[in-house]
């Protein structure tokens, strides 16, 4: 006769509970299609876990539940890989330069003209909201958790510089859009939100499904003006450097000297993703899978950490203008894009 013992049913709930956590968390889960480019994702894209906040808290229930120490709970198979899958992610945030640093375009100043407003309001030491406006890659489809999708990193890296701040980075983007869906949600999802600035990511889509140059132009430049008479400063995103854009190399370099001209007849600044991406790659000599995932269009987690520490970069420069009483124009970059 077997004797019932109530530590092992409650062992094996624990480790139930535990695996869970991990599916929710594996950078290896397929991630549901999102929006019209997501229909045709490959099978090896990343996604992003249901929560980030599972992981931390295992270890917390394992020895709650056991009474067993950290070390114990370890050796009890999946628990244990439970555990050590939670450090292995959160090593993953801090190391991840130190595989391949993140390095600026090679003999290319970075300077993307002031950020007048932003930059003033951080100086001061006032609450500072940041919008990152987008499609996928601002969502961060591709990132293996939530916390490494562009505007987290971004966000991290403004505390990190700016301690004690109120900085408020919130992510607006959502895969498969460009210009005609974002336009609809500009009012109520970005100026609604009183933004000091807006970071909007736009273009790679229109290439991806040959819309109108022209009209694209007319609703980017008209998102760009009615986010500039709510008072808020502006960094347009081009496409990214990758294989399912270059294929499309007329239509990119069409997308990307209509955003540099409307960057130049608004005075904002633009980031050119295109062109930092592609140094990488040429002049850094970094193979393209190493910050493009399977599908050959979004980024990776190192893919998404470089662009926001040159964008993050790019912003604690203009603060620190201000602050010296410099004022470089918008419309004056020093990037040289395709």
């Amino acid at each position: 006769m077997r004797t019932y013992r109530p530590f092992c049913r409650s062992a094996w709930l624990v480790a139930a509970a535990v695996a869970a956590a991990v599916l929710a968390t594996s950078p290896l889960r397929a991630q549901v299609a999102q929006g019209d480019q997501h229909a045709t994702l490959s099978e090896g894209a990343k996604s992003h876990p249901s929560s980030d906040k599972s992981g931390p808290s295992t270890p917390a229930i394992l020895s709650g539940a056991t009474g067993a120490t950290e070390a114990d709970a370890a050796k009890k198979g999946i628990a244990g890989k439970a555990i050590d899958k939670v450090k292995e992610v959160a090593k993953s945030a801090s190391d991840i330069f130190r595989r391949v640093p993140c390095l600026p375009p090679k003999g290319v100043s970075k300077t993307m003209g002031s950020l007048p407003h932003v930059a003033s309001k951080l100086a001061a030491g006032q609450p500072v909201t940041i919008i990152a406006f987008g499609s996928s890659s601002t969502q961060g489809y591709g990132s293996s958790a939530p916390e490494f999708t562009y505007p987290n990193r971004l966000a991290a890296q403004l505390h990190r510089q700016y301690p004690g701040a109120d900085i408020r980075v919130v992510n607006r983007g959502r895969g498969g859009e460009d210009a005609p869906e974002m336009m609809r949600r500009l009012q109520t999802e970005v100026i609604d939100a009183h933004p000091d600035l807006v970071i909007w990511q736009v273009g790679t889509n229109a290439v991806l499904r040959d819309l109108d140059p022209s009209e694209t132009e007319k609703m980017v430049e008209d998102g760009v003006a009615r986010i500039q008479t709510a008072g808020a400063d502006v960094v347009l995103v081009d496409p990214q450097y990758s294989p399912r854009v270059t294929e499309r190399a007329a239509s990119a370099n069409k997308m990307i000297r209509l955003l540099n001209h409307i960057a130049e007849l608004r005075h904002v600044s633009i980031f050119p993703r295109f062109e930092v991406m592609r140094e990488w790659h040429e002049k850094q000599s970094i193979p393209i899978d190493s910050f493009v995932i399977a599908d050959g269009l979004h980024m990776n987690d190192w893919g998404y950490a470089c662009f926001a520490q040159l964008l993050g970069d790019d912003i604690i420069k203009s603060v620190g203008q201000i602050k010296l009483g410099v004022n470089v124009p918008a419309d004056v970059r020093t990037y040289r894009p395709m």
